[in-house]
């Protein structure tokens, strides 16, 4: 009984990926466990996260390198540690089509908005919620969804809405939408994929 070895790529300051530190603690994803955080930032603060929770961390440098040679690094990372569900937790790059090939139904994303609202190229942090409140949206929230080519297309796994107050602004209605759908349907999505993916593997 072997649990889902999971590696979480990440860009900024990793409160998902905090949120899945979290989850796992508490027994949460009891069908995988967090091996790897990849960043294609040195400065990103979500790396010092995961070193304080233990995980293994490694940078390939979105200055250094350009996306072909990032998902060949990224590619040999994830293969020596045996990584068999990537999780994007505030992930600011947009994957080549080779990479998530060999990665079909694999790669988990949380996006901060009900998906087909607000997704796609040019959607994404603030962005998001400046476009739901410009809209004059009732109700927002956020979407896991596997990852295909298309940004913010692939199927979706889980989503929760949230309320949008009277006089919210980008970021309170931000912090709302991570506190009570991104930072709850994330683990929970990554444990049901989790699941998924022993039972393929006859487990």
């Amino acid at each position: 009984m072997s649990k889902v070895r999971i590696g979480v790529m990440v860009s900024g300051g990793g409160t998902n990926l905090q949120a899945l530190i979290d989850a796992e603690k508490e027994g949460k994803i009891p069908d995988g466990t967090i091996v790897l955080t990849l960043s294609d930032n040195e400065k990103a603060y979500a790396l010092t996260r995961a070193e304080n929770a233990g995980i293994k961390t490694y940078v390939v440098s979105k200055k250094q390198y350009d996306r072909k040679e990032f998902e060949k690094k990224a590619t040999e990372i994830l293969e020596d540690n045996g990584i068999e569900l990537i999780v994007l937790a505030g992930f600011m790059r947009i994957l080549g089509k080779e990479f998530i090939k060999k990665y079909e139904n694999r790669i988990i994303n949380v996006h901060p908005s009900l998906i087909p609202s607000f997704c796609g190229e040019g959607y994404y942090g603030i962005k998001v919620h400046e476009a739901a409140l410009g809209y004059g949206v009732k109700v927002s929230g956020a979407t896991v969804h596997y990852v295909n080519e298309i940004p913010d297309g692939g199927k979706i796994i889980k989503q929760k809405a949230v309320e949008v107050r009277e006089g919210d602004t980008p970021e309170t209605l931000q912090k709302r939408i991570m506190e009570q759908a991104e930072w709850i349907i994330l683990p929970e999505a990554a444990e049901q994929v989790c699941r998924e993916i022993r039972k393929k593997k006859g487990e």
